[in-house]
């Protein structure tokens, strides 16, 4: 279909959401109708139409359940795209959450007491009230992750998990509706919609869950909590494969889990995965194709599968295909500066850096460390030491607790302080850390220019007579810098199939002594050493990655690399 096929369709499918809200009462919008005009504004929202698909939503969310949501669900999207408007935000979400509330089935506490002792009969629930529940159990886990961004303090902490507790509750028992509710004939289309929205939200549920290491699954597996990653995944393909409200939901967290979250914290691909991804990205890209969601995701394959070109050029063109939400820019800034850093392009990534740093409220403090160690790859110590003062100034608290990443840059830029306003690799040291290594792993020319980088940076510590006091032995931090390069190095030589070199480098990083600071090394050397033995050796790499978990706490980054043990141990261990 053309564009102008599809925006013909798009505008005659609008008129007659129009006439049909023309025929609804003042007060309140039939549930069928309200889906209508729903899935017509997720088609605007989707084709860059942000405006358009608020306005669409806006004249009955106050008594509409999915007028209501997708009310919310804008605000939310705003608020969590510039960590600002955080109140308005929460003030839609709890008017939804109340409008819910009226619209679902009340249950007495005799009633309560009946369900523990005999089975529930769900066809009693009309299928407003079914969408009800549903529906609350999406706003309060958005209002659960308001809470967390919101309030500073460990209240913020406590609210926020006890409504992500409330909310899987929720969907337990849409799952229990989905499986024993006998919808009639007339209401098909909303038993579908209904499937697609339980499907989404327990499948990411399990997925998410599955991810965390395995003592904190063990705890919220003893509160209640699901954790089955094939489960997961099996509930997001089957919901992206119905035609219901939530299908492209479920697509986006099949993107986001397999181009996003498995590169973050796995060495490993699944080709069928990848297989998946393009499939959904053919068929969404044709139907929406200026969406700024969609060429994004598009970038972000091409760079998994090694066309750097390729991503880049997409990348720009998510970039460009709308000023409506610039917050989207920052998304794809932040993917085009790892790429420039992954090709050795100084400038350009320092330029997406300081668009970051100048219009993006995320995180500052991340944002700055970043500038910084950009301007002293390229030899620019200007503006270094202000930024570094930056890092400290910019730091900032979630639900009570301080980012670990702002915290460790922030180590750093004191680090820089002690050391005259040097720091070893900085900006090589976040390429690792970001798991953007293996990025470049499919390009010999790309990753030997970064191995030259630290070869030169090493050699300077082996030298006998060191040009620079920060590579002499005399340094108060030089077993710190030195581990830091073995550990880089090493991981350089993974990534180009050189397993026995990056061996020698973990191994003699893991030997290194006299560390006063960086404590956080010599485990996850150790980490990458099991990674190399695993295609040969699978049981010592099971074993010595549990030995990590054993012998190694405490230290900085902690849960990053517990995550990844985690996410190496479920692959292989399977």
């Amino acid at each position: 279909m053309d564009d102008g096929e599809q925006s013909d369709s798009s505008e005659e499918f609008y008129d007659a959401c129009e006439d049909q809200v023309e025929q609804a009462t003042c007060s309140e919008m039939d549930i069928e109708q309200s889906l209508v005009v729903a899935e017509l504004a997720i088609n605007y929202f989707f084709d860059n139409r942000f405006e358009e698909a608020r306005t669409l939503l806006k004249p009955f969310a106050d008594s509409s359940l999915y007028h209501s949501m997708g009310n919310a669900v804008f605000a939310f999207l705003e608020a969590m795209l510039t960590f600002e408007h955080i109140e308005e935000a929460s003030s839609a979400l709890r008017k939804c959450i109340d409008l819910c509330q009226r619209y679902r089935k009340k249950i007495t506490l005799t009633a309560s007491i009946g369900n523990t002792f005999k089975k529930r009969n769900f066809n009693q629930l009309t299928d407003l009230e079914c969408h009800a529940e549903l529906c609350l159990a999406e706003s309060l886990l958005m209002n659960a992750l308001l809470t967390f961004i919101g309030d500073e303090n460990l209240t913020g902490l406590i609210r926020g998990s006890l409504q992500v507790r409330q909310c899987f509750n929720c969907y337990r028992t849409c799952e229990q509706i989905m499986k024993h509710r006998n919808w009639s004939s007339n209401s098909t289309a909303l038993k579908i919609h209904f499937n697609s929205g339980v499907l989404m939200g327990i499948g990411t549920f399990n997925l998410m869950i599955s991810l965390l290491p395995g003592r904190l699954i063990k705890l919220l597996q003893f509160i209640g909590f699901t954790s089955d990653r094939s489960d997961g995944l099996r509930d997001l393909q089957k919901g992206h494969q119905e035609n219901g409200l939530r299908q492209i939901l479920c697509k986006l967290s099949l993107l986001g889990y397999h181009l996003m979250v498995v590169p973050m914290i796995s060495d490993r691909q699944s080709t069928e995965h990848l297989k998946l991804c393009d499939q959904i990205l053919t068929s969404q890209l044709a139907k929406y194709p200026s969406g700024v969601w969609m060429l994004f995701f598009k970038g972000r394959y091409e760079l998994v599968t090694g066309n750097l070109k390729a991503a880049e050029s997409w990348y720009i063109k998510s970039w460009k295909s709308q000023d409506a939400w610039p917050q989207f820019h920052f998304i794809t800034f932040w993917e085009l500066l790892w790429l420039s850093c992954v090709q050795r392009n100084w400038p350009n990534a320092e330029n997406y850096a300081r668009q970051l740093l100048d219009k993006s409220n995320w995180s500052r403090s991340i944002y700055a460390y970043q500038l910084a160690a950009i301007k002293l790859m390229s030899s620019d110590n200007l503006e270094v030491d202000k930024l570094m003062l930056e890092v400290v100034t910019f730091k900032q608290k979630i639900a009570g607790k301080s980012l670990p990443m702002e915290k460790f840059m922030a180590k750093r830029s004191l680090r820089y302080k002690i050391q005259n306003g040097q720091l070893v690799l900085p900006l090589i040291e976040l390429m690792y850390l970001w798991n953007v290594f293996k990025f470049m792993g499919q390009d010999y020319q790309l990753a030997d220019g970064i191995l030259q980088i630290i070869d030169a940076d090493l050699a300077k510590f082996n030298s006998m007579e060191p040009s620079d006091l920060l590579y002499s032995t005399s340094h108060s931090h030089y077993a710190d810098n030195r581990a830091l390069c073995l550990l880089l190095r090493g991981s350089c030589y993974k990534q180009m199939g050189k397993l026995a070199l990056a061996l020698q480098d973990f191994n003699e990083c893991i030997l290194q002594t006299g560390i006063v600071e960086d404590h956080f090394i010599i485990p996850y050397a150790y980490y990458e050493a099991a990674l190399c033995h695993a295609a040969e050796n699978r049981d010592l790499a099971v074993s010595m990655l549990h030995d990590i978990k054993k012998k190694y706490s405490k230290f900085a980054l902690e849960s990053r690399l517990y995550f990844r043990i985690h996410a190496a141990l479920m692959d292989l261990e399977r």
